[in-house]
């Protein structure tokens, strides 16, 4: 019971104090916000509370003390400054210490804290009012107490309130930064709104109360048995499908209709178990600009837009440490210094935004900041002096090549190794990671205005709608948030495929689409289709480029349920997975990002440069269309990119609701 008890406590604590980082320097910009400050306020009184229900004495200390300073800037008797808000991050940050040793060692850690509560209660007594002379006026060199190295004297009790400042802490204060004078609040609007420290109002109480019940914690574990029970029935739906698709009266095709129709919102209720805001992966990173600013000097005011956007959990985890590093490489290498950017008419502090929304079955996020932009030569003679490219490549490359150069393995613009950046290590590994799930990158810059990176992934990875092809003889999956579109080639028209350096490549829509066999890339015993028979061409997105897959076969698109792969399969990097599908039959499901590294994802990086800058000339901006027919005869159209696929079914089986 104690061990429940105890972790309960502390998966409550890291939930409430993840989201105190984002509040705190929310904070430091909303001196004023009284609700936002109640909120930090009762989040710290209540781990202080539970520290004291179940005896750990350390950690409540340092809680009791943390919550004393918040407790008299709520009472308007100290000011909310940099200085204050920094000792406060402080016993924060030992907060979160005690609890990583609770976690790891089943007991409180012994840490010695007596340094920073005494820092605290130092804080919280000099900015109360009632501690200074009534008469005098503020004592003119009071000093930063984040920084006040204690003597050898025991820390004064936090709840002492003195008639004056002691002159021996006044005496600790360093010398080299001055605290501003605390200011008097002016008086709340009614008494509810001066509770102590102990004792939360009602309102307070009331708007935690509702939000726990109207939420519960469950453990991931159970969510992925859920996950993976519902995976199995809807494989089991698919193949009683199969089994009465084609027969028109059979006695099981109501009630199947009715399984169908359950197991798909079935499905949908539990991927929204799963579901997580994206504001979940952005908590840390207002703390992290913020002591960005503090090592670099910088400015930078952080927006984050769409924050409530919900994705799959194991999407969300795959993307927190990306995000972290294009944050970090955008006050780093974009965002200019104070002086940089009066000279250019910028305002001294720069801005960096982030923005979340839903775009057909992905999640967009940019991130944007009005920064000083790539310096194009610079990363092309960065790139010639690392050996990524040759002099007489780099001739001939365009603004959106030069800027692919910054997602080459080992490259870095830095021109020395801080604790920041400049490793090397970085943008390769980002790209990498996003395209793992399924995902591309964008990158696009303005010299001087500024750069903006747009990632594009997918919602979930656990059951995908996907199409079946067939090559070789052998039946495989593609992921259909990875395919643009269908090619068929009529055997008249094979001349269409051209040689490019001994690369296929097809010409469609006035491009040069670069080719691959897929029984080539697999390896697959079969004698090539003949002459006389049609070529299907499946065009995939890699990242920021498109290349075509020749199968023998195209069957229909089918929702399945990723399944991993073994061990022994784990560093093939061609297949992402496998399925069952509805006959019962076991296929791979094909990684389209793994088979253009396996094809040599360079090549079609050339063949598309090729491409561009033979038809630059005459390239036209068009739209691909799909064009239908209605019930009237007229002839209409729809934008591609608008539909997601296409079905064939009688028209019998519309139903009215």
């Amino acid at each position: 019971m104690e061990d429940d008890i105890l972790q309960e406590f502390l998966a409550e604590s890291w939930e409430n104090l993840g989201r105190l980082d984002t509040e705190i320097v929310r904070l430091e910009r909303e001196p004023s916000n009284s609700d936002l400050l109640g909120s930090i306020f009762r989040t710290i009184h209540t781990i202080k509370g539970t520290c004291g229900f179940i005896g750990l004495t350390g950690l409540g200390q340092v809680a009791h003390s943390t919550e004393n300073v918040l407790g008299r800037m709520r009472d308007g008797r100290l000011e909310v400054s940099p200085p204050a808000v920094s000792l406060v991050l402080d016993g924060i940050d030992r907060i979160k210490e005690l609890l990583s040793g609770l976690e790891d060692q089943g007991k409180e850690p012994a840490l010695d804290s007596r340094d920073l509560i005494h820092r605290l209660d130092l804080l919280a007594s000099l900015g109360d009012p009632v501690a200074q002379p009534p008469v005098s006026p503020p004592p003119p060199n009071v000093e930063e107490p984040a920084l006040a190295t204690p003597r050898d004297a025991a820390p004064a009790p936090s709840t002492a309130t003195p008639a004056s400042p002691p002159e021996t802490d006044a005496d600790m204060l360093p010398t080299k930064i001055k605290a501003p004078p605390p200011v008097v609040a002016t008086a709340p609007k009614s008494g509810g709104e001066a509770a102590t420290s102990e004792t939360d109002g009602p309102s307070s109480g009331d708007s935690r109360k509702s939000v726990a019940d109207l939420s519960i914690r469950v453990n991931v574990d159970v969510l992925d048995l859920l996950m993976n029970l519902v995976g199995e029935l809807v494989l089991t739906r698919n193949q009683l499908l199969q089994l009465v698709r084609g027969e028109d009266e059979s006695r099981y095709a109501a009630p199947i209709s009715l399984l169908n129709r359950v197991t798909t919102d079935l499905q949908e209720g539990v991927m929204k178990t799963r579901m997580q805001p994206i504001g979940n992966a952005w908590s840390k990173l207002p703390r992290l600009v913020r002591d960005l600013c503090q090592i670099t000097g910088k400015q930078v005011e952080l927006e984050m837009q769409g924050s409530e956007t919900e994705l799959d959990r194991t999407v969300l985890d795959a993307i927190k440490d990306p995000l972290t590093h294009m944050v970090r490489n955008s006050v780093d290498h974009g965002i200019e210094p104070p002086a940089m950017r009066r000279q250019a008419g910028k305002p001294e502090s720069g801005q960096l935004r982030l923005r979340a929304y839903h775009e057909g079955g992905h999640v967009i996020i940019c991130i944007e900041d009005d920064g000083r932009g790539i310096d194009r030569q610079k990363v092309l003679r960065k790139a010639i002096d690392q050996g990524l490219v040759s002099e007489a490549e780099a001739a001939t490359y365009s603004d959106a090549e030069i800027e692919r150069l910054i997602f080459r393995p080992g490259f870095s613009t830095a021109d020395q190794i801080t604790a920041v950046s400049g490793r090397g290590v970085g943008m390769d590994v980002v790209r990498t990671e996003i395209e793992r799930i399924g995902g591309t990158v964008e990158l696009s810059s303005i010299p001087g205005e500024g750069t903006t990176i747009r990632i594009k992934i997918p919602l979930t990875l656990a059951i995908i709608s996907a199409l079946v092809v067939e090559s070789g003889g052998i039946h495989f999956a593609i992921p259909q948030l990875g395919v643009v579109e269908l090619v068929r080639v009529p055997a008249e028209d094979r001349h269409r495929i051209e040689r490019i350096r001994d690369q296929q490549v097809f010409r469609l829509r006035n491009r040069l689409l670069p080719l691959i066999e897929l029984r080539d890339v697999l390896q697959l015993n079969e004698h090539r289709a003949s002459a006389e028979s049609d070529l299907y061409i499946v065009v995939v997105q890699v990242g920021e480029e498109q290349l075509g897959v020749i199968v023998s076969e195209v069957f229909d698109t089918q929702e399945i349920v990723v399944k991993p792969v073994g061990r022994l399969l784990k560093d093939v990097t061609v297949y992402q997975g496998t399925t069952i599908l509805g006959d019962g039959r076991v296929i791979m499901i094909l990684d389209v990002a793994g088979i253009a590294g396996r094809f040599g994802k360079n090549r079609v990086e050339t063949t598309n440069a090729s491409s561009q800058r033979t038809e630059a000339d005459d390239q036209i901006q068009s739209t691909s269309l799909l064009v239908f027919t209605a019930d009237d005869g007229q002839l209409q159209a729809v934008p591609l990119s608008l539909v997601s696929r296409l079905e064939e079914f009688s028209k019998e089986h519309i139903e009215r609701s």
